[in-house]
């Protein structure tokens, strides 16, 4: 059945989600507060666990108590040595910051005068107007906050290199918020745009606007819609690649798609999508699919399909899912009589497969002839702007957070993700939406953005414990399946790729998966970031990627002899997996009665998260 779809569903009835800054402000209270609860170590929550037994307790011990007395290796001398050391870089940090003052207020002054240079850097579409630099008062007011913009940016910088990495990262994170917030572009009477289009229609924009912005309260928590609520049909305008669910069970359905080519390779494919997310975004409208385009190539495509997991289902953890894709690659395996399949794991969805595949190197289980990874990191050591996240203390407080509450909220994760790319994806929809009082454009993948999914507390407290502690690039830090994990037992032959623009998974961590894994590994770069790396059909002029040797140690050694290719990543994939695939045979033919479970999509894809 077609679902309607849109910028949010069925959220009338929940507060507002907190953001960020809100969730660090929240971790700081919680952290400092002396309630009945942690007083008496409550705190126990029974969660349903598919990987652990269904009545797991999840306990959470106290903090013990701060120590009040420096006694001989309590942490003291420690402490005076890092103070010692922020304080010998203080006084560089001082003459650094005293040194841009200066500079900033020459500037400002040449701004005043009319003669400053100072410009938006190329591709900033805030500043497109002509008035911004055909008027005086719009350009000296553009300059300014471009001026201070970038005092402030190198502030925290100069302040970065005196504080602790994690903590700057913090810092920076939060200053970017907050100077993006500030842009003039964002008011009514600093943005030139926008008094045009008030006198233009006599102030109707602005009535529709807080048309716009009451709607936005009422369904999607006082955020800004992305996409017109309704505009796309899971079924209808999504997700259309015909297929049948061939099995389905309380965590996954199978979905096998209908062969379009008159023979097909003997060795399947199955793709796992991340837990984050519905597993769509690999099958958009047609000619931006990648199921479509996998099926066009003659490969026998399986998909899985995560179920949107409530607080019942908040104790399942990386055992559950793992072991929902052994099972799965059994489906797979008994639906076209082949011995072993081709996998592909898609950011999170690498990861689980990464564990699976070490459990089955371990007991000899060769069901998984290849293994390919789409943007998926396993080494953490260097996360960029995920450091903004990676503070001990933080992560432990989410960590606590989500195992209270079940789950992570479907707005919960979708504000964490909105809030790393505030101009974008928030205060150009905040001027769109509520200032010119327009609807946005109806984009299939922001249409998939807005339609989040939940997190299980178990999965994501592992996921974080993964990320702090870089723990499957360390052999043995964690188990999966009861298994200690090691990504060098993988020895199946691997197709890793990376983005070169990516924001959540920088492409040299991807480029890092090559280094840990045993087997043979070909490493490709696709331009753009994370998301529209993935949705990259064959066709666009502008798409290209980057291939090259087997992949060393060095990620920029492997860039600088590289090839550029005009194209999509999907092709040198299939071109990959087709000869890792087997022989041609007659296509099969897929009849529905054979299929009572329904036709894909499916039906979990459409569960709401309430």
């Amino acid at each position: 059945m077609p679902r309607a779809i849109g910028s949010i569903r069925d959220r009338a009835a929940h507060p507002p989600a907190a953001g960020p800054l809100e969730l660090l402000e929240q971790f700081d209270h919680e952290r400092n507060s002396n309630s009945c609860e942690s007083r008496t170590g409550a705190g126990v929550r029974r969660l349903g666990s598919r990987g652990s037994g269904r009545n797991a307790i999840v306990r959470h011990p106290k903090e013990p108590p701060t120590m009040k007395i420096p006694l001989p290796g309590s942490g003291l001398y420690r402490r005076m040595g890092r103070w010692a050391g922020v304080v010998s870089g203080a006084a560089e940090g001082v003459r650094a910051v005293a040194a841009g003052s200066a500079r900033f207020g020459g500037e400002l002054s040449r701004i005043a005068l009319g003669a400053s240079e100072v410009a938006p850097p190329k591709g900033d579409r805030r500043f497109v107007d002509p008035a911004w630099t055909s008027n005086p008062m719009y350009r000296r007011i553009g300059q300014a906050y471009l001026l201070s913009a970038r005092e402030i940016e190198d502030a925290v910088d100069r302040i970065g290199r005196i504080a602790d990495p994690v903590r700057a990262q913090q810092l920076a994170f939060a200053a970017r918020i907050v100077v993006s917030g500030l842009a003039p572009t964002n008011y009514l009477m600093t943005n030139p745009t926008v008094l045009k289009e008030t006198f233009d229609t006599a102030g109707l924009n602005l009535v529709r606007g807080l048309r716009n912005y009451v709607t936005d309260v009422r369904r999607n928590g006082g955020m800004p819609a992305m996409v017109p609520h309704g505009a796309f049909e899971v079924g209808r305008d999504l997700a259309v690649t015909p297929g049948a669910v061939v099995a389905r069970d309380e965590v996954a359905e199978v979905l096998r798609y209908v062969p379009t080519t008159d023979t097909v390779h003997a060795r399947p494919v199955l793709v796992v999508p991340p837990p984050i997310g519905r597993f769509y975004f690999l099958d958009l409208q047609p000619g931006r699919s990648f199921v479509e385009h996998s099926v066009s190539r003659g490969l026998q495509t399986f998909m899985l399909s995560w179920r949107n997991p409530n607080q019942d289902q908040g104790g399942w953890d990386l055992d559950t899912y793992a072991r929902r894709v052994s099972e799965a690659i059994d489906t797979v395996r008994a639906e076209t009589g082949s011995d072993d399949v081709n996998l592909i794991g898609f950011c999170a969805g690498g990861i689980i497969s990464t564990g699976l595949l070490n459990h089955m190197a371990a007991t000899g289980d060769t069901r998984v002839h290849s293994m390919s990874y789409a943007v998926t990191m396993l080494d953490f050591e260097n996360k960029e702007l995920l450091d903004a996240f990676a503070g001990q203390k933080l992560v432990s407080f989410a960590r606590g957070r989500s195992l209270r509450n079940g789950i992570i909220s479907a707005r919960d994760m979708g504000n964490a993700f909105l809030w790393m790319r505030p101009d974008d994806l928030v205060f150009n929809y905040v001027v769109n939406n509520y200032l010119m009082g327009r609807t946005p454009p109806a984009f299939d993948i922001l249409a998939w953005n807005a339609d989040g999914t939940n997190l299980p507390g178990s999965l994501h407290a592992q996921f974080l414990d993964i990320f702090r502690d870089n723990m499957l690039a360390k052999p043995g830090s964690m188990t999966v399946l009861g298994t200690p994990v090691d990504p060098g037992t993988v020895t199946v032959p691997t197709f890793v790729s990376g983005a070169i623009d990516d924001h959540l998974t920088a492409w040299k961590g991807c480029y890092r998966t090559t280094q840990l894994l045993g087997g043979d590994c070909t490493f490709v770069l696709s331009y753009s970031g994370h998301i529209a790396s993935l949705v990259n059909p064959p066709g666009n002029p502008k798409s290209h990627y980057w291939t090259g040797g087997a992949p060393g140690a060095d990620p920029h050694q492997w860039l600088d002899q590289a090839t550029r290719v005009t194209g999509s990543w999907w092709e040198p994939w299939a071109d990959w997996v087709s000869e890792r695939s087997g022989d041609r045979m007659s296509s099969p033919v897929l009849h529905e009665a054979e299929y009572p479970l329904g036709p894909a999509p499916g039906r979990y894809v459409g569960e709401p998260s309430n």
